[in-house]
């Protein structure tokens, strides 16, 4: 009796148990349709606690998905092997993408933890699909018979796609081969989360207190107000704070008159992640260089660069460091000649020590005011963030026809968050939009695009993607709106670039949409935008008085165009000296024994780095590659400024808005994503490979002999 009872009682525990798993399964919006505006996510109903589930039940059903594909009876078809592999993993595909964004742009220590916790997992599922014999087996029967099997273009691209996937994820490798794989790829998932995860914390954790006015001194106001207002926020209310965000430490650095503060606060920015504490990155930086090299070794490749590169228009390491080394030249010697100005400056002034990299900026900006009579501060006035938008709208409307119209009935994951409808001229629907501008302590430094959903085309309808652009500008004070440094602006520019690649997507599946390019070739949609920004035709478009609505004035213009080439060494050297540095760690053919910052020191040693600049990113916080996946690609912002400098030339010197040439860029570079190789779209475009020259005049840097004409790869 007390057994039949005790069964009882199991049986309708373990129902309500059910219950209780499927009301929560109904209450998590990520297990059932988007009910929302262009079925956009419900960031309004999204919590925390919905993530790891979300996460878990995907993997389960991708799972399943995979296993029905590599045990089908049937022979292997490109409609049942490729293209269901592309249609598997919906929900797993929409939870990591919500997530990923989360945990960039809105984190919180839960966050952190669920992505730590499921890293490894997420890894080990990656894994079991790449190291699947049976799903291999069918892939490779097709990649065999690929001629005989009369695939268009785009159905060619996504089946050697899905080919050199398998191949390059180890699936012609032994049993043995392939456990020591595994290990590697789920010891690289943790530490780069880790390196991640220790630069937020470190760059949140300092604050650069001032309690006396007088140290204020050379800072423009509304620094200051900003400052006071961050202050405020923290409870330190009459005192200002400086922080190590971009838009708080580079205009004090640029500004403050006080050397031995700019100083403090240089140190603090530049050893970030580097006080061998539970937050450094040094060992972090050498793991990650050294298991990518373990890892490419295993594969077949010399190094990781090798492994990387492969994929690339550059081809190899040599055609990178061939670009990097002669560019190097020019720019470090126009580099040394604006060090000696800056050294005259400070000796005028009586300051008897060398030029130092925390005197670079302040320095540079009065040789700017003195030689070209230029002061940021008289531009940013006719930089709000709302008239930049207006800038950055027409000139889209006025190349490609597009209309942005704000949503007000669509959820935002933050207050801070702007939604946008893109539209054709006609009224079609392109896509949507999320801006989020300014700085917080929940989002990591830097600017940068990102996806909720690629476009693609089901049954010959074009599904349209859902694209988000991320910043740490300028936030708005108490008595101005955010008005923008130029570099803002041209950063704003930039990355809406990255966002029309992903909005004029025209492509059938979603693998090969938008910004599925090589990394060399990702970059030339959002740094041909940049060029737009600073053309006197189109700041007489955007840049308005905010106060007092009147056009910049023409004489600003000309400074502005006159100063162009300005501090274009230090520019491109701290850029490069970035780039060779990532070619350094990921070109080891063998492990790196070094400590980080040895290695750096030695790295910066070879190509001759001056004392007064160091690399734009140092070992210990140079996100792009250790934890941005731009490792051996961060080269591909200057392969890219080649490309985007030649493409310009043909606005440039024709028609600023060339309706015939914005249409051929649109159609062959903005709407085909990763479909065909991109110098064939590139030539189709420009009609010839790019030339170096755009680039070298841009520079300032065709003033010095150089061999390089065309690139290479």
């Amino acid at each position: 009796m007390k057994s039949k009872s005790l069964l009882i009682l199991l049986t309708i525990g373990n129902l309500l148990t059910m219950e209780a798993q499927e009301k929560k399964q109904t209450m998590n919006p990520f297990f059932q349709p988007y009910d929302t505006p262009f079925n956009v996510p419900p960031f309004d109903k999204i919590k925390n606690e919905h993530f790891k589930p979300a996460i878990l039940e995907g993997i389960k059903k991708h799972e399943e998905e995979i296993n029905l594909i590599a045990n089908n009876t049937e022979a292997p078809t490109f409609e049942n092997t490729i293209v269901a592999m592309e249609n598997a993993g919906e929900l797993l595909s929409e939870v990591n993408r919500v997530f990923g964004n989360y945990n960039s742009a809105n984190t919180n220590d839960e966050l952190q933890a669920i992505a730590k916790e499921t890293a490894p997992v997420l890894s080990a599922h990656g894994d079991n699909i790449a190291l699947n014999e049976k799903l291999f087996a069918r892939v490779k029967t097709l990649w065999d018979k690929k001629e005989s099997l009369n695939l268009n273009l785009e159905q060619d691209k996504l089946l050697e796609k899905r080919y050199k996937y398998f191949v390059r994820s180890g699936a012609n490798l032994s049993e043995t081969d392939k456990d020591k794989l595994r290990k590697i790829n789920a010891e690289l998932s943790l530490i780069s989360l880790k390196y991640g995860q220790n630069i937020l914390a470190e760059t949140n954790k300092y604050e650069l207190v001032i309690t006396d006015k007088k140290d204020l001194s050379g800072l423009p106001n509304n620094l200051i107000e900003a400052a006071a207002a961050d202050a405020k926020a923290k409870g330190k209310e009459g005192k200002w704070v400086f922080t190590l965000s971009n838009s708080s430490v580079m205009p004090f650095l640029q500004y403050s008159s006080n050397r031995k503060l700019r100083k403090e606060i240089w140190n603090a920015y530049q050893t970030r992640a580097n006080h061998n504490d539970e937050l450094d990155n040094k060992a972090n930086a050498v793991k990650l260089a050294n298991l990518r090299g373990e890892k490419a070794r295993l594969l077949g490749y010399k190094s990781h660069s090798d492994y990387v590169l492969e994929e690339s228009m550059a081809k190899n390491p040599a055609n990178v460091n061939k670009l990097l080394n002669d560019l190097w030249k020019p720019a470090l010697e126009m580099a040394k000649n604006e060090a000696s100005d800056i050294q005259k400056m400070m000796d005028k002034e009586g300051i008897k020590d060398k030029v130092q990299p925390y005197d670079w900026r302040y320095y540079t900006e009065k040789i700017r005011k003195e030689r070209f009579d230029l002061d940021e501060q008289e531009l940013k006035p006719y930089f709000s963030l709302d008239n930049v938008t207006k800038g950055v709208f027409q000139v889209t409307e006025k190349l490609y026809g597009l209309k942005f119209k704000q949503l007000d009935n669509v959820p935002v994951y933050h207050e801070d968050v702007t939604a946008w409808e893109v539209t054709e001229a006609n009224g079609t629907h392109v896509g949507i939009l999320y801006m989020d501008f300014f700085p917080r302590a929940s989002k990591r430094g830097g600017a940068w695009m990102t996806s909720y959903r690629n476009q693609s085309t089901v049954n010959g309808e074009r599904k349209a993607p859902v694209i988000s652009i991320v910043c740490n500008f300028t936030k708005p004070t108490a008595d101005a709106p955010a008005l923008f440094t130029f570099d803002e602006v041209t950063t704003y520019f930039h990355e809406f670039g990255h966002a029309l690649h992903g909005l004029l997507s025209n492509v059938t599946y979603k693998s090969l949409a938008g910004t599925s390019v090589p990394r060399d070739f990702v970059e030339l949609p959002s740094q041909i935008m940049e060029n737009w920004a600073a053309e006197p035709e189109v700041l007489r478009m955007y840049a308005k008085h905010y106060k007092t609505g009147a056009t910049i004035p023409d004489e600003l213009i000309d400074k502005l165009q006159k100063a162009g080439t300005f501090d274009q060494g230090f520019t491109t050297v701290e850029y490069l000296a970035a780039s060779l540095l990532d070619m350094d760690y990921h070109s080891q053919t063998t492990a790196i024994t070094l400590d980080a910052d040895t290695f750096e020191k030695n790295s910066m040693k070879k190509i001759g780095l001056i004392d007064a600049i160091i690399p734009r990113y140092r070992s210990t916080y140079f996100q792009h590659i250790f934890s941005g996946g731009y490792s051996s690609g961060y080269y591909s912002y200057i392969w890219s400024g080649v490309l985007d400098t030649d493409a310009f030339e043909v606005f440039k010197t024709t028609n600023l808005f060339n309706p015939e040439k914005a249409k051929l860029f649109r159609e062959n570079v903005l709407e085909r994503g990763g479909t065909e190789d991109p110098m064939i779209l590139y030539k189709r475009f420009r009609g010839a490979e790019p030339s170096v020259e755009p680039l070298l005049r841009k520079r300032g840097l065709d003033k010095k002999p150089t061999s390089l004409k065309k690139l290479k790869g």
